[in-house]
């Protein structure tokens, strides 16, 4: 009998000691064995920060999360998130809690970088609270840029670049239509010079004769150059036109494939911008779901099949 209540007292012993550290190893996991100090910080955003976070000061565990609680600040809402850290742990009146993950499927934790300041902060302070930067949120905004540059920016600026290239081609055929006027003339224009001259030198005496006989062989020498000068230019007409007329058909076909372009864009941009937003979206919960639950990527459930629950 005696053997019986002895062998009853080791066993309840041994089942108090187990329950007691137990107890002991959840309270040193949990951060909450020993006196702390508490602290607060404000965020706009608290996405993944929730009661039991760790509070880490330069990666080194000190505390956890306590409570986050909605603040409204009148259209604004604003977020109190009340932590708190080993006793007499000193943090800078300078430093910054930020909300971070150190990693793609690390849970969220509120990280302590130290200030310069050499004045420590007093428990129940406010900590300088910054919120953590999100890639899908920048993707979404990079997708929102470009789908406001294409309709302000791209699209204007197309719309008045073709009938610019159309009063181009216009203005190519009206100035090649000139050269060819001014070339036709110019032979006339020197005739009609040496007529003129011929007359003068019949109205002139033979003193003034004498006088602007080298004035007029100074004309016709210039007469000369400038039938040679309209020959030459009559050569760089028909080269021009030719040139024209050979890349009269390149040019229509580039207006008719930048408008085509052009057009295209215009219409498929808006399905580009909001397939990419739906991308952000869906890596966004991703992400959340992995970072919540890791086991995920190891052994998921197969999607349930529509067929069988109907």
């Amino acid at each position: 009998m005696r053997n019986n209540k002895l062998n009853y007292v080791i066993v309840g012993s041994f089942v108090l000691a187990m329950v007691f550290g137990l107890i002991f190893s959840i309270a040193m996991l949990t951060g909450r064995a020993g006196a702390t100090d508490s602290y607060y910080a404000m965020y706009k955003n608290v996405t993944g920060v929730k009661f039991g976070a760790q509070v880490l000061y330069e990666g080194y565990p000190i505390g956890q999360v306590e409570e986050v609680t909605p603040v409204s600040n009148g259209a604004a809402m604003t977020f109190r998130v009340d932590f708190t850290v080993k006793k007499d742990w000193v943090i800078p009146k300078d430093s910054i809690a930020k909300i971070a993950a150190p990693g793609l499927l690390s849970a969220i934790t509120l990280s302590i970088k130290a200030g310069k300041s050499e004045e420590p902060l007093n428990s129940g302070s406010e900590v300088i609270g910054q919120e953590a930067a999100n890639v899908f949120n920048v993707v979404s905004s990079v997708a929102d840029k470009v789908n406001s540059l294409a309709e302000q920016d791209i699209r204007p600026l197309l719309m008045n670049i073709n009938p610019l290239l159309k009063s181009f081609t216009n203005s190519s055929d009206n100035f090649g239509q000139l050269l060819e006027g001014v070339g036709a003339r110019v032979p006339k224009i020197a005739g009609d010079i040496e007529v003129i001259t011929s007359g003068m030198s019949g109205l002139l005496t033979e003193e003034k004769l004498v006088q602007i006989d080298g004035l007029i062989s100074n004309v016709d020498l210039a007469a000369a150059n400038f039938t040679d000068l309209s020959v030459n230019l009559d050569g760089l007409i028909k080269d021009l036109n030719s040139v024209l007329k050979g890349n009269k058909n390149n040019l229509d076909e580039s207006i008719v494939d930048v408008r085509y372009v052009t057009d295209t864009l215009a219409r498929h941009i808006d399905a580009l911008t909001q397939n990419m937003e739906s991308t952000s979206r869906n890596m966004y919960e991703f992400s959340r779901q992995i970072r919540q639950n890791p086991g995920l990527l190891m052994g998921g459930t197969p999607p349930r099949d529509e067929a069988q629950n109907k």
